[in-house]
């Protein structure tokens, strides 16, 4: 995984737990657990990064219930 790469994921977590008050720890778990992390996040990464914040916290929050990690 790249520098750029590194740093979207970790926006994508420190993001979502903000959002679903839950510590960061636990939401890269649930990313990971669910293989959402290293199966749509890492890959997608160039066309993710061009979505508005909102958008992006929506389509991840809304992958994760589909997921049945949230």
């Amino acid at each position: 995984m790249d520098k750029k790469t590194l740093e979207f994921v970790t926006f994508c977590i420190s993001k979502l737990s903000m959002m679903l008050k839950l510590p960061q720890k636990e939401i890269y778990s649930r990313l990971k657990k669910s293989g959402i992390l290293y199966g749509y996040i890492v890959p997608s990464y160039d066309v993710l990064h061009t979505f508005s914040s909102r958008y992006l916290m929506e389509d991840l929050t809304d992958y994760m219930r589909e997921k049945g990690v949230l």
